[in-house]
């Protein structure tokens, strides 16, 4: 798929941007947060190879990539799955198993608690769980002021290896970063850094993922400095019918950093059984 593939339809009240190919089992594949994130950017470069075997769906989470921003709306977890809900009605899907980067991985949990009946399975990449100490790169997310320049140095602080940081990515990333309303919406999502000690944040409490009933695979980077992979142990071990792998040498981007691995165990659990 090219960039310029992009589609768009009404959800929630938003112009929602979204990608669509492959035939198959229906997967939906959800962004994480950070300035300039979009479907495109977490996911260009699987969804062709995903889609050799799946019915691949990618939407721009409401407030982020292309999908609109407004002022007047207040994002939380219950706007942002209700807007997945919508979008899944618009392009009439009625079920789909759900691979969720970060953040994206937050929603794909409140899918499955909130509206369980929509969720086959569930893969969750470098997901915030329980409460931790805000991260480096969660902090510069938060921080960071739109240029280029900026954005380089935001973006190697997530993947292991830092030659995956490509002048089209930054440039890309810095682009979207610069829409109207983009980084408001993020700041939305993630504390304030404290100027005064530790910032803490929190994700989903271990008390309700314990009720997630979708097989659910966690996957999480040894050393992803964004969401720390104390999340990953605590998904795995919280939810019921759930796994846990851990990439070495590799950071926030498991789809990205550790691609063949990825796809072979996500082809695995999503067509078969657990990986």
């Amino acid at each position: 798929m090219k960039e310029s593939d992009r589609k768009f339809v009404q959800a929630a009240g938003h112009e929602t941007a979204y990608f669509e190919c492959g035939a198959g089992a229906p997967l939906l594949l959800l962004h994480g947060s950070g300035p300039g994130v979009s479907g495109w950017t977490n996911w260009g470069g699987v969804m062709d190879q995903l889609a050799e075997n799946f019915h691949v769906i990618v939407p721009d989470i409401a407030g982020f990539g292309f999908t609109e921003f407004k002022e007047d709306t207040h994002y939380d977890i219950k706007f942002w799955v209700n807007h997945l809900v919508e979008f899944m009605d618009a392009i009439g899907l009625d079920k789909a198993s759900l691979v969720g980067n970060s953040f994206g991985g937050a929603v794909g949990i409140g899918l499955a608690l909130f509206n369980p009946e929509r969720l086959d399975k569930l893969v969750l990449l470098g997901t915030p769980a329980g409460t931790f100490v805000q991260t480096k790169g969660l902090a510069g997310a938060w921080l960071y002021e739109p240029s280029v320049e900026n954005m380089r140095s935001l973006m190697e602080l997530f993947p292991y290896d830092t030659s995956l940081i490509t002048d089209e990515l930054v440039q890309s990333r810095y682009e979207a970063s610069a829409r109207p309303g983009a980084q408001d919406a993020l700041r939305k999502l993630i504390p304030q850094p404290s100027t005064d000690g530790e910032t803490m944040v929190k994700g989903f409490p271990e008390k309700a993922v314990k009720n997630i009933k979708a097989p659910t695979l966690v996957l999480h980077g040894r050393e992803d400095n964004v969401v720390p992979v104390q999340c990953g142990r605590v998904l795995s071990e919280n939810i019921p019918n759930s796994d846990l792998y851990v990439f070495g040498q590799c950071g926030h981007w498991v789809q990205t950093e550790q691609k063949q691995k990825f796809l072979k165990i996500l082809n695995s659990f999503i067509g078969g059984g657990q990986a």
